[in-house]
């Protein structure tokens, strides 16, 4: 009787990506809630706030549809630095870039604890099953 290799074995970056573009959908709609805190309770919307507010998060729904890239980790990352810059615009954004950049933060711990362990091959999908 001979061995069969497994039918499939699950992809850890597939659903790591899905979380990716998941968090920057997520973060591009907390980005638009923004707009009516600025009009609010900050200094109004101006033209150069609605502006930044609107690009950002068009950007990051584009950003959602390259996650499979290498680089998007480190993108999204960078981007949390233009949110905070928003601070420029009203305190809440910036607050809301903060919160953001420790999600990304968290994210990127979290995909090098994953690669370390597929390294060593101690990811569940690596695993032989039980004889």
């Amino acid at each position: 009787m001979t061995e069969q290799a497994p039918a499939h074995q699950p992809d850890p970056w597939k659903s790591f990506r899905g979380v990716m573009a998941g968090t920057l959908i997520l973060e591009a709609i907390v980005v638009l809630l923004a707009l009516p805190v600025v009009a609010k309770v900050g200094g109004g919307l101006t033209t150069a706030s609605t502006g930044y507010l609107v690009g950002l998060a068009v950007v990051l729904v584009l950003l959602a549809g390259v996650q499979g890239r290498p680089w998007a980790i480190w993108v999204n990352l960078a981007i949390q630095l233009a949110l905070i810059a928003g601070a420029v615009f009203d305190g809440a954004i910036g607050f809301v870039g903060v919160i953001f950049l420790i999600v990304w933060l968290l994210i990127a711990y979290l995909r090098a604890e994953v690669l370390r362990r597929q390294k060593r091959g101690l990811l569940p999908g690596q695993q032989r099953p039980p004889e």
